[in-house]
């Protein structure tokens, strides 16, 4: 069988697709999942209906359950600038009409503030990319954060101040045509901003020029073992009628064709 073939920038890459990277966190039940802006644990309900039961294990013909979630504050989710915009008609679902991307997968520690705050820097995450020896940045953007702790898959964001990105960052991704933002943190902006929302202002250049297919993808996490590079995104979301959903990114490896 033929290896499967992806173009860009004017070369041929190969890629495996047996081989995905996952880089969603999951939604589970409970208080010991990855959590962020006060958001209510996420909860599976059994359907209970007169004499029905919706669960197998309780004498039930089937498993039946409703699932309270906050797509925001639970788990890996994917965004759209309807989540700054008073349009109720800007849905993720919407603006999201294209599924594969080629992604750049960079990592940068964040730096101390003088306020305390620990803030990825524009100019780091330049000198991590002209590291790399491919330095072009196609139109996603993957942000691994460093240390890259293990507990970033349960950690209890909320109320903590968690690591958030220079507003400057924001600007050069569009300017460089970066139309979808990865990170493994819970928001591009600091937890308590008064609002302003500068780096989800900058980056979908809202009011002025809202950037209608772009989109923030936040709390991932991407395995230590996998390297920066070049990779294949297939971005998967819910056919939900919101700003946001819970979302599953997956990242394949680019080789370029000899």
């Amino acid at each position: 069988m033929n290896t499967p073939t992806y173009p860009y920038a004017g070369r041929t890459y190969a890629f495996d697709p047996a081989a995905p990277i996952d880089i969603s966190l999951p939604l589970a039940p409970g208080e010991n999942q990855v959590n962020c802006f006060w958001a209510e644990p996420v909860q599976f309900d059994t359907i209970r209906v007169g004499s029905f039961v919706g669960s197998v294990a309780l004498g039930g013909s089937t498993n039946y359950q409703r699932v309270h979630v906050t797509p925001h504050g639970n788990g890996t989710h994917t965004e759209c600038y309807g989540h700054i915009s008073p349009d109720p008609a800007v849905t993720l679902n919407q603006c999201l009409r294209r599924f594969l991307w080629v992604a750049r997968l960079v990592s940068v520690a964040p730096r101390p503030q003088s306020n305390g705050d620990l803030v990825v820097m524009l100019a780091d995450v330049q000198a991590a990319l002209a590291a790399q020896s491919d330095r072009s940045m196609p139109e996603a953007f993957v942000l691994r954060t460093l240390p890259n702790d293990p507990a970033k898959r349960h950690r209890q964001y909320s109320g903590t101040n968690p690591t958030y990105i220079e507003p400057a960052l924001a600007e050069w991704l569009v300017e460089l045509g970066v139309q979808h933002f990865l990170l493994d943190l819970p928001s591009v902006d600091r937890e308590e901003d008064d609002g302003q929302l500068l780096a989800h202002h900058a980056f979908w250049q809202y009011p002025a020029r809202p950037r209608y297919a772009a989109t923030i993808t936040e709390l991932i996490f991407v395995p230590e073992e996998v390297p920066d590079g070049l990779y294949l995104l297939n971005l998967q979301i819910t056919s939900l009628e919101l700003d946001a959903s819970p979302s599953k990114p997956v990242l394949y490896r680019l080789m370029p064709e000899q």
